[in-house]
């Protein structure tokens, strides 16, 4: 899985670069993406928490699935400058962070539909 790989990744780079090798911290960021709160909930994915746990880093950001990713990607524009969309607001969210920011985590729980929602497809 990409959480084995991350894993591994970040061990190489805490032991195999010239920070490691002359013993500086190197700084790890933690950015989940195509994140799922329904995969989650129906545990086809790992949650925020548990990917966390296993590569010891807290979220940093979480990018929600999203096809405005792959449209944005095919027009050759970054997703984050379309205002509209859920994954360039979450990208926006994380660059703000990564800025010192404190911006509350957005688009990590499933959204309950109510009932003329579902009615009407809203």
């Amino acid at each position: 899985s990409s959480v084995r790989d991350s894993d591994r990744i970040i061990g190489l780079l805490d032991s195999k670069t010239r920070h490691a090798e002359a013993g500086e911290p190197l700084p790890a960021h933690l950015l989940l993406s195509r994140y799922s709160p329904g995969r989650v909930a129906s545990g086809e994915m790992l949650s925020i928490t548990d990917v966390e746990e296993v590569l010891g880093l807290k979220a940093l950001g979480v990018i929600p699935e999203s096809t405005d990713v792959l449209n944005a990607s095919n027009k050759g524009e970054p997703v984050i400058l379309e205002g509209e969309s859920e994954a360039g607001q979450a990208y926006d969210d994380a660059v703000a962070r990564l800025l010192g920011e404190e911006r509350a985590m957005r688009f990590t729980t499933l959204e309950k539909k109510g009932f003329f929602s579902k009615l009407f497809g809203g």
